[in-house]
């Protein structure tokens, strides 16, 4: 009877062991890593706008569920998200309601695992807030990725009109095949170890935006959430060694002298908050034999002008074909990956990484 007990009881205790209660950690918990221009005015309750901002957690356990709130722009708008499991393939989901309650991942091998939650869509669709993330436990990652890049652009960086897995063009609403997560930029920056930054919204230009918008890229370029010109970011939170400038396809064919002022400027501030970065001008890959034309020829130039004034720590690529089969003539997912291959060769040999 005793040894009976005593089996019985060490059943119980064992069960309880390996049964550990799950518990909610918020959202400013040290163990939670950010990573872009994230808005920290609500510590509990952080909010981030850009395309591809991302959220990385380790945790103990066989499952995580995550808190997070959809602003719900124009009372409809629902963003949506890429979650990565381990080395599982990513996968995308959209957001259901203002409040929403994701399962992760369940059913995983007990043992540490690490989550990185992408935001897929733009600035334009309005910004996802996190509340907090439930699991047994939550581990330190490790430290971020020493190498830091920054892509500056308009909807191509943003990966609009690329992902037609769910919902093909045409059908749905515009923002359905947005999918920052496989763009060019973070593409790029995965294949090089890097972090990432997208500083980008659709539509916008340099000196012109198209689509009636009423703001340019020199003068959101300062703020947390670019598409509204709120909210001051603090470049000191983020110092690439490598800031790509993809502007262009919205302006069009410019005067040359007015265009070339501004990209010169512009390149000038990014200086300014960027001393040691590497700046790299790229043409436009949606770009048509006109506008290409008239792209290389004013990088050129602006290179030109830039050394005369003794700033050499720049660089430039132009993309070797037009990327235009996805929705409304974007690059498509497989031509958003031919667009990071040559990117990458291109990075990987400049900076000799």
């Amino acid at each position: 009877m005793r040894l009976l007990f005593s089996i019985l009881l060490l059943t119980i205790c064992g069960s309880f062991t390996v049964h550990q209660k799950e518990q909610f950690f918020s959202a400013d918990n040290p163990y939670i890593q950010y990573t872009g221009r994230v808005d920290f005015t609500n510590p509990a309750k952080p909010k981030f706008w850009a395309s591809g901002a991302y959220v990385q957690v380790k945790f103990n356990g066989t499952s995580c569920t995550l808190q997070i709130n959809d602003e719900m722009i124009w009372g409809k708008i629902l963003n949506y998200l890429e979650i990565k499991v381990d080395d599982q393939p990513a996968y995308r989901i959209q957001l259901k309601g203002k409040e929403n309650t994701l399962v992760l991942a369940e059913k995983l091998t007990k043992g540490d695992h690490v989550i990185t939650i992408c935001k897929n869509s733009e600035a334009e669709n309005g910004y996802v807030e996190i509340v907090g993330f439930t699991c047994e436990k939550l581990v330190p990652l490790p430290a971020k990725q020493k190498r830091k890049m920054e892509f500056i652009g308009d909807s191509i960086t943003c990966g609009a009109g690329s992902d037609e897995s769910v919902i093909t063009c045409g059908k749905g609403e515009w923002h359905d095949q947005h999918n920052a997560w496989l763009a060019y930029g973070p593409t790029t920056a995965r294949n090089l170890n890097a972090q990432w930054h997208l500083s980008s919204v659709s539509g916008i230009g340099l000196m012109h935006s198209c689509c009636d918008k009423k703001i340019v890229m020199p003068q959101v370029f300062d703020k947390v959430s670019m598409a509204r010109d709120t909210i001051k970011w603090d470049f000191s939170k983020y110092q690439p060694d490598v800031v790509t400038v993809c502007l262009g396809q919205n302006d069009g064919v410019q005067d040359s002298a007015k265009f070339c002022n501004a990209y010169v400027k512009f390149a000038k501030t990014l200086r300014s908050y960027y001393p040691k970065a590497k700046l790299i001008f790229l043409t436009s890959p949606m770009a048509n034999k006109e506008l290409k034309t008239a792209l290389v020829k004013y990088i050129t130039a602006v290179k030109k002008n830039l050394y005369a004034q003794g700033e050499h720590n720049i660089g430039s690529y132009f993309f070797t074909k037009q990327a235009n089969k996805g929705c409304g003539g974007h690059p498509s997912l497989a031509e958003h990956k031919e667009i990071a291959d040559e990117l990458t060769a291109y990075v990987k040999k400049t900076m000799k990484w």
